[in-house]
């Protein structure tokens, strides 16, 4: 397994596992795959990784920001997705080890993932990787008219803390 950065001609396959996420009901609440251009401004410029076997991406791993205050700008949203055909190979856990190495070498300081608590597999490998649940948010909002509870989980640097 390589894992490498993310390329703008990587996005057919990365959109076609965003789709599977989305399908599942449990992992966003976007509804519809948004277009390159959208997808692109949404999400930060560096720390966007793929997970290859071969030719075939298997997984990928992208940073948000939070907010446009400058106060913010070491923090990061996590958006995480395997590819259903490759799920439980560890390929979330190394997607994850790699962003948290780059985004520590990005001067990031706090990661964070808002995860539906029926996604058991996401909030395991958070767990896993050095996060902690610091929230609970009940009917955070609506999804297909019902509404949806979501977990905050963070995960501090141990090296960018001033």
């Amino acid at each position: 397994m390589i894992i490498r950065e993310l390329l703008v001609q990587d996005w057919p396959q990365v959109r076609e596992i965003y789709s599977q996420g989305i399908l599942t009901g449990n992992a966003t609440f976007q509804k519809d795959v948004p277009t390159w251009e959208e997808w692109d401004a949404s999400h930060l410029s560096n720390c966007r990784l793929v997970a290859l076997k071969d030719s075939t991406i298997t997984g990928w791993a992208v940073l948000s920001p939070v907010s446009s205050r400058c106060v913010y700008a070491g923090v990061a949203e996590v958006s995480i997705y395997v590819s259903s055909a490759f799920s439980r190979q560890g390929i979330g856990k190394l997607l994850m080890n790699q962003l948290i190495a780059d985004s520590e070498k990005h001067g990031i300081w706090t990661l964070q993932s808002g995860i539906f608590p029926e996604n058991t597999a996401s909030i395991a490998l958070h767990k896993k990787t050095g996060f902690r649940e610091v929230g609970y948010r009940e009917k955070i909002g609506q999804m297909n008219g019902v509404w949806r509870n979501s977990m905050l989980l963070e995960r501090r640097s141990q090296t960018v803390f001033i």
